[in-house]
């Protein structure tokens, strides 16, 4: 996920050059009712721009190591809720609902947001109010990828930035550790992203950590009489028994999703649901699940086909409804919008 540069597509831009992006770039070419990114969106008007995400990037992981994990997520919560606009990234605040008052964003971790903020600060002082917050996210996402040992891919610019964040689109839009691999599956094909996509893209938890909430129903309470998933292995489970015992008081616990490698970007997320390690009730099921199942067997045993399915999967999701014209704008700052609303 490491830096490329860019000039501004315009109506006018030749077939033949986009063309020869969406091969080298083994995507669908977009149609004209599309939007058109391309890889050196900034050339011109942000020269520095790959050089400064970079080194900001680097920065703040070395820093804090958490910082990939807490983006990817971000990223993802972003693109899901109406595309790829960096709407998630507007603060709450006293007059509007915004995306992260919805509860499903409110344990979105905050270097997420910070990294955001610290790597458009940088621009701006290069090259003021020319890179997109959402363009920075989607770049930010493949550096840190990139630096933890995952894949490197290209990144399409040209973003704008959305003009409103709305509270009520988030839960329709989100995954949730409740639902069916049907209500799962669909929900990411509404978006255009395919099975082995998905499963792909899930292979993120090979970082970060969930809290004892989100998958305390699988060791506490599964059933009425089997207070534990079956299908977690029981070492496992007793051990987060024990781990998560206080979450009720303390809100903040939280367990590693990758038990055994949860710095680094691995395929042994993948190895750990084969054995029953997943920490998350939807991520067990994608072991499991007939349609999803052979995808988690090929990615626990070829780490190679998980990275380019991955890199794959980022590139689709970092198209998803994005926002180009005067359909937004190039925000001042990340988590404000230019203008106030009441």
């Amino acid at each position: 996920m490491h830096s490329h540069t860019t000039t501004m597509a315009t109506s006018n831009t030749p077939f033949l050059p986009l063309l020869t992006i969406a091969i080298f770039l083994s995507i669908p070419l977009l149609s004209h009712s599309e939007p058109q990114l391309t890889l050196d969106y900034y050339k011109t008007t942000c020269p520095d721009f790959a050089r400064i995400v970079t080194a900001t990037v680097t920065t703040k992981q070395i820093a804090t190591p958490t910082t990939a994990a807490a983006t990817l997520r971000v990223f993802f919560h972003d693109c899901m809720v109406d595309g790829c606009d960096a709407s998630v990234l507007i603060a709450p605040n006293s007059f509007h609902k915004e995306e992260r008052d919805n509860e499903l964003n409110h344990a979105l971790p905050g270097d997420g947001f910070d990294i955001v903020t610290r790597t458009k600060t940088a621009l701006e002082l290069a090259c003021p109010r020319t890179v997109s917050c959402a363009d920075i996210l989607a770049q930010v996402v493949r550096d840190l990828v990139v630096m933890v040992g995952g894949p490197n891919y290209p990144v399409l610019l040209g973003r704008k930035d959305s003009l409103v964040s709305r509270l009520s689109d988030v839960e329709p839009n989100l995954p949730q550790p409740n639902m069916t691999m049907d209500v799962i599956i669909n929900l990411f094909e509404s978006k255009g992203i395919t099975v082995h996509e998905m499963v792909a893209l899930v292979g993120a938890h090979t970082l970060g950590f969930a809290h004892c909430s989100e998958f305390a129903d699988r060791i506490y309470h599964y059933e009425k009489n089997i207070p534990t998933d079956p299908d977690m292995n029981p070492t496992y489970a007793e051990a987060l028994k024990k781990f998560c015992s206080n979450y009720t008081k303390d809100p903040t616990m939280s367990a590693f999703l990758d038990l055994y490698t949860p710095g680094k970007f691995d395929n042994m997320y993948y190895r750990n649901l084969l054995k029953g390690l997943g920490l998350l009730a939807t991520d067990q099921l994608m072991a499991e699940d007939p349609r999803t199942k052979p995808f988690v067997e090929r990615y626990a045993a070829n780490q190679t086909a998980f990275f380019e399915d991955f890199a794959e999967g980022m590139q689709k999701l970092g198209m998803v409804d994005v926002k180009t014209g005067d359909e937004g704008n190039v925000r001042d700052r990340c988590d404000v919008f230019n203008t106030f609303r009441a």
